[in-house]
């Protein structure tokens, strides 16, 4: 595997063209650029030259450098290696909490008919009477307000009986293999630390967990 600092070195080279044909660089420029000594500049050129990543061509001022195919490769492993980091980073979210008792509201909310409706069309399972609550770890809360700015769907509100049920939103997300969706009502009481989980089953009983028990919910975006 490549050094680090040479990893730097190459990166430099290949940001000022060297990709693409022969640049020409000295090791004073290459030393400032990484914040280096020219001497430790010049050692780099020549480890990297050794190693077979650069072909050089040594001038009176300088010298003329370009990327051999193992260097872009070098390269191209970090570069998929950082896409491999970002696209799991920007694909899914992880939340971490304890489950809490709620106030009770979301076993009727889940049992009307018109919500259940836009949850089975929106999720893929019509919810059971009941929410999960759960309050998010310090560490969970950033990426609490990162899913905030996701798409989330919308739950049209309704009126019957001649009340009217306001607006809510989701989000598909899972607890083990086991689909589930957030849930967000219009108006809440709760606080920003605590998030509704609503699945196709009861989850504490499936779970088998109780207040104070630890459960993870992932946010596949």
């Amino acid at each position: 595997m490549i050094p680090a600092e040479d990893l730097q070195c190459l990166k430099t080279i290949a940001l000022r063209g060297g990709c693409k044909g022969p640049i020409f660089v000295s090791s004073q420029s290459i030393g400032e650029i990484l914040a280096i000594s020219p001497q430790t500049a010049s050692r780099r050129l020549k480890g990297l030259e050794t190693q077979g990543f650069i072909n050089r061509t040594i001038a009176a001022d300088g010298q003329h450098v370009t990327l051999t195919g193992t260097g872009e490769e070098e390269l191209r492993k970090e570069y998929q290696e950082y896409i491999r980091i970002f696209s799991e980073h920007n694909k899914g979210f992880v939340l971490n909490g304890t489950v809490v008792s709620g106030i009770g509201e979301g076993k009727y909310y889940m049992s009307l008919e018109a919500y259940k409706q836009q949850f089975n069309t929106h999720l893929g399972f019509e919810p059971y009477p009941g929410t999960l609550n759960i309050r998010l770890s310090s560490s969970s809360l950033p990426v609490r307000k990162k899913i905030d700015a996701l798409n989330w769907i919308r739950i049209k509100g309704f009126s019957t009986d001649g009340r009217t049920f306001g607006d809510a939103k989701c989000l598909p997300c899972r607890i083990g293999n086991i689909s589930c969706g957030i849930v967000m009502p219009g108006r809440t009481h709760y606080p920003t630390d605590i998030i509704e989980v609503i699945a196709p089953i009861a989850l504490r009983r499936k779970l088998g967990v109780e207040d104070t028990d630890t459960v993870t919910v992932e946010v596949d975006q």
